[in-house]
């Protein structure tokens, strides 16, 4: 501090950086750049969508599928017949729910899986377009 002032606000700044040599900013590849950016991210994103769609789709096939393998079964277990062989189908329709509800899930995990993936690497390749864009420009401004 100076007289109560501070010295820092007193500055002129123009002065401060008139001996660098900034360079001067390519707006219309800046721009260029952030339209495919957009570009880049708008496709991923139909992609995300339309892998919940799939998913939600799947899940109501499986819905679906889960009704009517109760109402048969429920056909079947109320039909008369021993004590024995109803122990018998119970224990069989368990596993079989199991082992459907099991592939079931795993199918969903990659449906999820793959459209991550592919709305990733969307992204992940324009990034990388980008970084090269920058990298062109800056060996452009270089040269100059």
């Amino acid at each position: 501090m100076i007289n109560g002032k501070n010295a820092f606000f007193d500055m002129d700044v123009g002065k401060a950086f008139a001996g660098f040599n900034f360079p001067t900013i390519d707006a219309e590849s800046m721009m260029a750049t952030q339209r495919k950016n957009l570009e880049a991210f708008t496709q991923a994103n139909q992609l995300a969508v339309e892998g919940v769609q799939a998913v939600t789709r799947r899940q109501v096939e499986i819905a679906r599928e889960a009704f009517e393998g109760a109402s048969a079964a429920l056909k079947e277990l109320v039909q008369p017949s021993a004590p024995e062989d109803r122990i018998a189908k119970n224990a069989e329709l368990a596993k079989q729910v199991f082992e459907k509800s099991l592939a079931n899930y795993r199918e969903l995990g990659e449906l999820v899986s793959k459209a991550n993936a592919e709305a990733f690497d969307v992204i992940a390749k324009r990034f990388s377009a980008s970084l090269d864009e920058l990298r062109e420009q800056a060996k452009t401004k270089a040269h100059r």
